[in-house]
């Protein structure tokens, strides 16, 4: 199921890959990208507990480590916290070392504290303000993290959980694996716009002060996921990352990538000879796709009653086709009983084959309600015994076969080889028949099944929606439907 064509080259990083992956439901499309995911995933040498916050610290600013170390601290209820403190936090005395610093440490946390306060502050004095607050301090001279600030902490925060994480579970003998990854995963639906993906404007609570009372409400424009990851993408450009969307065609995609569109073309990336940028349409900032972020995506081509894919989509994207692969499925052993001329019970070992059921489930699909209504092999995928067989047809298949034929009986029937069968021994009935009927069911039957001698007979009847039921048998796990010859009519 791998494509090998998908994988990212670590060697090219100036080449875009766009690949949509289409197809029927149960045909492993989620499960491509969940393979892509881990290739944009990188696992890094096993660490101790220090070397975990080496590993940490290592690439952030004094900023980030003072922010970090309030962000700890406020997890232990401590919201306030002097200069003194904040220097001799594990946090920044680690920084230091890895910076061979012992001396002027508290004038470090000074300078980056007051530099990153508003400047309607009425605590703090400093001539050189940096663009953005995200500190400030009371009347006692304690700091605390302006609330507004924490939205753009969000990785600083995930970074501190998985630490602390990673603290807990530490046993001495042992070293805890890290993974960075070097992706970001969504699913489109039909509410899912340019605001989660691109950029939007989000309600923010201000900051709350040394007494606790809270802030007034704002709204903010913030990042959406596509454009995090792109800003992470461009801080890394010997890195290649991925956005990968399933179901791309349950929302409006035009919507959704709104003047990024045309971005996305490879050829139209930045660093390339017809690089686009454009001013993104909430803030105005001017704004290029790099060249190291690939995109993949799913698309179920059953949604009939979805929007088509634009076709701007099919000329930025390769379609790569994902269809029903019945070859990867089991056989199944299936227990039959065989009489005997003197009438003893003799178990015999029947064989049923899985590939050989989807194969003739989706050659009649095909025949009557076309190649989009095919059955993935994913329905059958876990299927090791008879009874987890009957639960996937009852449960998984006979539904999603009713709804493809608007439950007609005669479709159903014909999917399921049942036209010529005995009653008791069909897998769909017809629910009017009485039990005082059934006995005389195949004469009734005669006339009916006579069209349905070749596919083009079969087409050319007139379907009418009847009630049917599953055969009683099949959901009580009896009968004729523990014995492998009933599943090896499906053929």
């Amino acid at each position: 199921m791998r494509d090998v064509s998908s994988t990212p080259s670590k060697t090219s990083i100036t080449t875009a890959t766009n690949i949509i992956y289409t197809g029927v439901a149960g045909t492993g499309k989620t499960y491509q990208l969940l393979q892509i995911a881990k290739q944009y995933t990188d696992h890094l040498p096993t660490l101790s507990e220090q070397a975990l916050l080496t590993q940490l610290l290592q690439p952030l600013s004094w900023r980030e480590v003072v922010c970090l170390v309030l962000l700890d601290l406020h997890n232990q209820q401590q919201d306030l916290a002097k200069v003194p403190e904040i220097v001799a936090h594990e946090f920044f005395v680690a920084k230091a070392a890895q910076n061979a610093r012992a001396k002027n440490l508290n004038s470090t946390a000074w300078s980056v504290l007051q530099m990153h306060s508003p400047i309607e502050s009425t605590t703090v004095s400093c001539d050189h303000r940096a663009s953005q607050a995200y500190f400030d301090k009371d009347q006692s001279g304690a700091w605390y993290l302006l609330t507004d600030s924490l939205p753009l902490l969000k990785d600083l925060v995930q970074q501190l959980i998985e630490l602390k994480q990673a603290q807990y579970e530490h046993r001495p003998a042992s070293c805890q694996d890290i993974s960075i990854k070097r992706y970001s995963m969504v699913s489109f639906h039909q509410a899912y716009g340019y605001e989660e993906f691109v950029e939007g404007i989000r309600p923010v609570i201000g900051a709350i002060g040394s007494q606790g009372q809270g802030g007034q409400m704002r709204y903010d424009i913030q990042d959406g996921a596509f454009l995090k990851l792109c800003q992470r993408a461009i801080s890394d450009p010997k890195q290649r990352y991925a956005m990968l969307i399933d179901e791309i065609n349950r929302a409006n995609v035009s919507r959704v990538f709104g003047e990024l569109l045309s971005l996305i073309e490879p050829n139209k990336r930045s660093g390339q000879a017809q690089a686009m940028q454009v001013q993104l349409a909430y803030s105005g900032r001017p704004f290029s796709v790099p060249s190291n972020v690939d995109i993949y995506a799913t698309m179920n081509t059953q949604d009939h009653s979805l929007a088509p894919l634009d076709m701007a989509m099919r000329r930025r994207f390769r379609f790569i086709d994902c269809p029903p692969k019945p070859e990867l499925l089991a056989t199944i052993q299936c227990s039959d009983t065989k009489i005997d001329d003197n009438d003893e019970d003799e178990p015999t070992e029947s064989a049923i084959d899985l590939a050989k059921i989807l194969a003739g489930f989706n050659q009649r699909i095909v025949q009557t309600l076309g190649v989009e209504a095919q059955l993935g092999h994913a329905f059958l995928w876990s299927i090791d015994t008879v009874e987890t067989l009957q639960t996937a047809l009852i449960e998984q298949i006979i539904p999603q076969l009713v709804q493809a034929t608007g439950g007609q009986l005669g479709l159903l029937q014909y999917l399921f080889n049942d036209e010529s069968q005995p009653f008791g021994l069909q897998f769909i009935q017809d629910a009017q028949i009485q039990i005082d009927d059934r006995s005389s069911y195949q004469t009734q039957q005669a006339d009916f099944n006579a069209g349905f001698n070749t596919p083009s007979g079969f087409l050319g009847q007139s379907m009418i929606a009847t009630s049917y039921q599953i055969n009683p048998q099949l959901i009580a796990r009896s009968g004729e439907f523990t014995t492998a010859k009933v599943y090896q009519r499906l053929y």
